[in-house]
């Protein structure tokens, strides 16, 4: 059987103010062309498939587009919610939906519940499992503790319940939106960090023949039969270095698997460049830069007059100007936003506790921190559905 594995859409997004709706639209078409032209059998969608729990109308009505376009393929889909999609939103509709073979799992409680599609060698069971935010499956789950590697194994659990159930020789494809250790993040994923912890062991899905993950958007094989397809389409600037593409996965008669990178269309390329502002106009290394999506990093020791239009001039597409004059760490000039660059929330709190009480927080503390921090979280997930 030959699946088409993607993720992480975020129709509706936009890149640095720009509309994506084109190129989203585009990747749509491509996607549709790749299935009809590569003989796919199965497409597998990893969550995120919106940008937000209530998404623009523009957004539905691409969405809409694709699912009529998928099902007049007479293609299967198999598609699950992220953590960016109302579970419940996306899944309106997933019985009469599932007639015309896209199938919607949206529902925690229907993790051991596979599609069953079948080839010429026998059955394939698609499990999907939608993004499972611990503090509102834990009961669901049974579990005593909220964290992400507790819900998806006893989510797995289910999975291999239901597994063993099935005739000798079922072959297993498990969709899942986490993040797995030895994932490298972006930065245009959303947090997703419970008690401290983000990450889940990859081991958390052994029993299943493939696993197709979604929520990093970076292509990436955590293992041979553990992978992320990544977004199809750059959202921020740390993705500079991407190779934007899908799985094209084959699974054989005995479960193994065989995996080719299918690329897709590159809306701009994206340039990220430093120095002062009279370095970047004059260098002639930077040629290939100006018809790129850029982001300008100025070293200038003083802000220079008007650097954005000077810039544009030169780099008609520069979205994002960042000012870091190259002083010492100690400098007490250094930004307040640079000293925080890429500390956690919970790092950012503790650090304000030992400056105001001239001592860090004890164990005690940090959990109440964490806790504080997983119950605003979670909050916020239940008022977004719920608007």
């Amino acid at each position: 059987m030959r699946l088409l594995h993607t993720s992480d859409w975020h129709l509706g997004r936009a890149f640095h103010r720009v509309s994506m709706l084109g190129a989203q639209a585009e990747f749509i078409g491509h996607l549709v062309t790749t299935v009809r032209e590569r003989a796919v059998d199965a497409v597998v969608v990893s969550g995120d498939v919106y940008d937000r729990a209530v998404p623009p109308l523009a957004a539905v009505e691409l969405f809409d587009d694709a699912l009529h376009r998928l099902a007049d393929l007479g293609v299967p889909t198999v598609m699950i919610s992220g953590n960016h999609d109302s579970a419940r939103r996306l899944g309106v509709g997933a019985g009469l939906i599932g007639r015309a073979g896209i199938h919607l799992r949206t529902e925690p409680a229907a993790c051991g519940t596979p599609v069953v599609l079948a080839d010429a060698y026998g059955d394939v069971a698609f499990y999907g499992l939608p993004y499972l935010e611990p503090a509102l499956v834990k009961d669901e789950f049974g579990v005593a503790k909220a964290g992400h590697e507790t819900v998806l194994a006893a989510a797995m659990d289910r999975v291999r319940a239901d597994l063993a159930t099935r005739a000798p020789g079922t072959r297993s494809v498990v969709l899942a939106h986490a993040f797995v250790t030895g994932g490298e993040a972006s930065d245009s994923e959303r947090d997703i960090t419970v008690g401290g912890v983000a990450a889940v062991p990859s081991g958390v899905f052994d029993g299943v023949d493939y696993t197709a993950l979604g929520h990093l958007h970076g292509s990436q094989t955590i293992t041979e039969r553990v992978r992320y397809s990544g977004s199809p389409l750059p959202y921020s600037f740390s993705e500079a270095d991407h190779r934007k593409s899908m799985w094209l996965i084959d699974l054989d008669a005995e479960g193994a698997i065989s995996a080719e990178r299918v690329d897709c269309p590159v809306p701009r390329a994206l340039a990220r460049i430093r120095g002062t502002l009279e370095e970047l106009l004059a260098d002639p290394r930077l040629v290939h830069q100006e018809e790129a999506w850029v982001e300008a990093t100025l070293t200038d020791p003083v802000r220079p007059a008007e650097p954005m239009a000077r810039l544009s001039e030169r780099f008609p597409h520069t979205l994002s100007l960042v000012f870091a004059p190259e002083r010492a760490p100690d400098d007490p000039d250094v930004s307040y936003a640079r000293r925080l660059a890429g500390r956690s929330d919970q790092e950012i709190a503790e650090d304000f506790v030992a400056h105001v009480r001239g001592a860090g927080p004890d164990a005690r503390e940090q959990a109440v921190l964490r806790d504080a921090f997983d119950t605003v979280r979670a909050d916020e997930s239940v008022r977004e559905v719920a608007r």
